[in-house]
């Protein structure tokens, strides 16, 4: 039967819910084509202002010399033209940038000119420089401690120093070494197993479980300061909320378990990625435990049902995600998403006044009362009168988004009541970038409590991002303090309180020590 035959059979119900299920494979197929291929960037490309003279006005017929008004002079300086580098030998340091961190190894050259006259032949008269940069493959070092054993001839007692006391346990490994297999792993996203390929260059025999076992005793030694750290954040009047899947653990053979990482940031510039196997709502309600005040997320459901068996909660929705929803409806609806994009985008233009005009508080509240509520009003009715007039379906793309925003009206308007609320959850998908490079890298936790562990660095190590906080010279101290650090004050180490109390003079491992 031909493909005319076969739709002469069916229906006028039948050619309508083909006609839609086509309409929607080719939405989902032009997603997958953006995703390959096309552009990712929610950024809006501005459009010509109307009041700018165009190029072609710029290219009429000129004036009569006699009708135009003399020109006004200006001296300017005479331009100079650089010196084109050719790649030859760098002048002077100003090519090369590198503050005083950065070791510098001497090697000084001799002079073939000189090199069979006497001493006393010649004289240097001034010296030049070049400067190159260069890399160590590996640059791993052994730390050998030469302990002597003494013997008193008087008593006969044989005495040798201890050896420094080591972060773990009857194992070798520098506190240098651990610091930075962490920060190679959750920062820079260099999977175990390649810097294992880096050892095993560098002349250095491990065996790659041994790089595991080390994250890991980091992980437990770091896990009081990410409870403490957790505690502060909770402590929060405004916590923003989200969630990232990571996979974790084996649900049966051949498949990885999807777990979560929910994301806590409070308003001390503090993160925590708290670890859960599931997406459910209880997951909710142990996470945020007693906390009160504003909760800002996206529209998943949960956070608004458990917003509402909790009376100490007030729900704020992201904007950010109102916005996603137009945008992904933009091949079905153009002319009503960009309209509903450029109501958005006054909202966001109106915050960047805020910031530009710096206002807190009540004056920040009276430019929202001002400005942004009518603005907000305007969208809302406008959403629903369009939704009317144009007779949009519920399986329209544009119908879905404007249901989206609407059934989240009251959460949308709470920034305009608290000025210390923002738009949008943007603050915190930021610090969940590194875990979806992580991700693309490490790809997956082999067990739910090494993904545990993977949360607790991530939290230690977003913090001191946030704190603006070396994590290097952090985790160096950090682990060395906190095996004798007093129980009752461990939410000292945290970064935000470790930058107050420990940063001026912070614990050094004995390789720093011998660098300086």
């Amino acid at each position: 039967m031909t493909l005319e035959e076969q739709a002469a059979t069916l229906s006028p119900t039948e050619i309508v819910a083909v006609l839609a299920e086509n309409a929607n494979l080719k939405r989902q197929l032009e997603w997958f084509q953006r995703q390959l291929f096309g552009r990712k960037s929610e950024k809006r490309l501005r459009e010509p202002d109307p009041a700018q003279l165009p190029l072609a006005g710029m290219l009429t017929a000129p004036v009569a010399a006699a009708d135009q008004p003399p020109s006004p002079t200006e001296t300017v300086k005479a331009y100079q033209r650089r010196v084109r580098f050719t790649g030859a030998d760098v002048a002077d340091e100003g090519e090369l940038r590198f503050d005083d961190s950065v070791p510098i190894q001497e090697i000084l050259l001799s002079n073939p000119a000189v090199k069979d006259l006497p001493p006393d032949a010649y004289e240097v008269i001034s010296e030049k420089v070049t400067y190159r940069l260069a890399q160590r493959p590996g640059a791993y070092v052994i730390l050998k401690y030469r302990r002597p054993v003494i013997k008193r001839k008087d008593t006969a007692i044989l005495s040798c120093p201890a050896a420094p006391p080591a972060i773990f346990e009857k194992s070798f490994p520098d506190v240098s070494l651990v610091a930075n297999l962490l920060i190679d792993k959750f920062v820079y996203h260099l999977p175990l197993y390649r810097q294992h390929q880096r050892l095993q260059q560098a002349g250095i025999r491990l065996s790659r479980s041994t790089l595991t076992q080390w994250v890991q005793r980091a992980a437990d030694l770091l896990e009081p300061i990410y409870y403490a750290l957790l505690s502060s954040i909770l402590q929060s009047w405004l916590l923003l909320m989200d969630e990232t899947p990571l996979k974790a653990g084996r649900r049966e053979k051949g498949k990885l378990h999807r777990g979560y990482l929910w994301p806590l940031y409070g308003d001390q510039d503090e993160v925590a990625f708290p670890f859960s196997a599931s997406r459910a709502q209880a997951v909710v309600r142990e996470a945020l435990g007693t906390f009160c005040g504003v909760l800002l997320t996206d529209g998943y459901s949960v956070y608004e049902r458990f917003a509402q068996q909790t009376s100490a909660i007030l729900h704020a929705q992201c904007w950010a995600h109102t916005r996603r929803q137009f945008e992904k409806a933009q091949g079905a609806e153009p002319r009503l998403v960009a309209e509903a994009l450029k109501r958005i985008a006054t909202l966001y233009q109106e915050e960047a006044k805020i910031q530009a005009l710096g206002l807190a508080g009540v004056a920040k509240l009276a430019h929202r009362g001002e400005y942004s509520k009518p603005l907000v009003d305007e969208f809302f009715a406008w959403l629903k009168q369009t939704v009317i007039a144009e007779v949009i379906l519920p399986t329209n793309p544009f119908g879905q988004a404007a249901r989206y925003a609407l059934e989240r009206e009251a959460g949308l308007r709470v920034f305009l009541a608290n000025p210390d609320v923002p738009l949008d959850t943007n603050q915190l998908e930021r610090e969940i970038r590194p875990v979806a490079l992580g991700r693309k890298n490490w790809l997956f936790c082999w067990t739910e409590v090494g993904a545990r562990h993977v949360g607790i660095i991530y939290s230690v190590l977003a913090s001191c991002r946030l704190q603006g906080v070396d994590p290097y010279v952090y985790l160096v101290d950090a682990l060395q303090r906190v095996d004798t650090h007093p129980a009752l004050e461990v939410h000292l180490l945290t970064p935000r309180l470790w930058k107050q109390h420990f940063a001026d003079q912070p614990l050094r491992s004995d390789l720093d020590r011998l660098s300086s």
